[in-house]
């Protein structure tokens, strides 16, 4: 039983993204930053407040790595498809390669 625990959390720890998975965590992060410390200058310079300015920050900075940093599952949901390992007969033979305009396959 410990030990399934253990393997769920395993997984879920080491998780996979991909390539659009990374370009989406980037965007996500640079848009809530960027609002985020829009919104903490605007409230701390209308009330006064550096000090509810650096909370703001600090809620939606830690805000942001919950939803950036774990590898949540649609993080992945265009895997990327890799060559079979050894690259055996199939893997020598180019496949629909085009090098300016030209196939090669």
């Amino acid at each position: 039983m410990a030990e399934q625990l253990l393997e769920q959390v395993r997984d879920l720890a080491e998780g996979q993204i991909d390539f659009e998975g990374q370009k989406l965590a980037e965007t996500i992060a640079n848009v809530a930053l960027s609002l985020v410390g829009a919104i903490a200058f605007i409230v701390g310079y209308i009330l006064q407040d550096i000090k509810l300015a650096l909370l703001i920050t600090l809620g939606g900075t830690a805000l942001t790595f919950v939803v950036v940093i774990p590898p949540w599952p649609f993080y992945n949901r265009n895997p990327v498809k890799w060559l079979p390992v050894g690259g055996g007969a199939a893997a020598a033979i180019p496949q629909n390669i085009v090098i300016n305009e030209k196939s090669l396959g």
